[in-house]
């Protein structure tokens, strides 16, 4: 069959630029979706999987990393992950980080002679895996878990105090207390073993104020307390279900974090 893509991309012009591009360099490739953001890259991937994906690393809400980790999260068993591209504007932070993990990234505006190679190795990695030769989820989710942990260029401060309001009141939560942090919406979720709070924050943006040592991110919405888990049981599916002292819920720790949690 002939392989297809999807193209994220939130600047219409340079989405169509790159797949006019794309229909010179590789006619045989099929474009089945064009979206302008990470969400709906999710949603269509999904739905339509496709051989490759090119995402836009800067795109409203959820980045083309996050997309990236949001479908490596919630792939199905046993299919292949597609294929991914990253495309980006020039960044000296950024490009030496997907260099690292042989990861493949097109800086913008494309160059023919730069896509061109991008699109070769494609073509072998795709003939590799339809001779059975696949590169493995393994090796797919190590490179995404590599990316999504590079550090920051100017690390921000380690939060000590989470001030959590309600209404005229600010309830001030040492970060000490708090066993894990759920992206809820436009909010978080800050719990402890007595109390929930809401803080209007993302995780991206609270992530680097957080000890990584202390707090491990075991799903793209839930960082957790390490000293806080009971229990970690894996299933089938590759996913992880937490258990925490001082609460009765279970917590899912999703297959791209599975790793943490080995026996010593």
């Amino acid at each position: 069959m002939n392989p297809t893509c999807l193209i994220a991309e939130d600047e219409p012009l340079l989405a169509a630029g790159l797949q006019a591009e794309l229909e010179r360099a590789w006619p045989g490739l099929r474009v089945v979706a064009s979206v302008g953001d990470g969400a709906s890259a999710v949603a269509q991937a999904l739905a339509l999987q496709p051989s490759v994906c090119f995402l836009d690393i800067r795109m409203p809400a959820m980045s083309g990393l996050e997309a990236a980790q949001a479908l490596a999260e919630d792939w199905p068993e046993g299919t292949p992950l597609p294929l991914l591209v990253f495309v980006t504007a020039y960044d000296q932070y950024a490009l030496p980080a997907f260099d690292a993990q042989a990861v493949d990234y097109l800086v913008k505006p494309v160059d023919g002679h730069r896509l061109a190679q991008c699109v070769a190795r494609l073509k072998t990695r795709l003939a590799e895996r339809e001779a059975g030769g696949t590169t493995s989820l393994d090796d797919t989710m190590a490179r995404l878990r590599a990316l999504l942990a590079a550090p920051s260029p100017a690390p921000a401060p380690r939060l000590e105090v989470i001030q959590a309001g309600v209404g005229h009141t600010i309830h001030m939560v040492p970060v000490a207390e708090v066993l894990y942090f759920e992206a809820a919406d436009k909010y978080i979720r800050v719990v402890t073993a007595e109390r929930e709070h809401l803080i209007r924050l993302s995780l991206r943006e609270l992530l680097p104020q957080l000890d990584p040592l202390q707090f491990w991110q075991v799903h793209r919405g839930l960082v957790v307390r390490a000293a806080a888990i009971s229990t970690a049981v894996k299933d089938e599916s590759g996913k992880v279900f937490l258990t925490l002292r001082g609460r009765s819920e279970r917590l899912v720790a999703s297959r791209l974090y599975a790793h943490l949690f080995k026996g010593m």
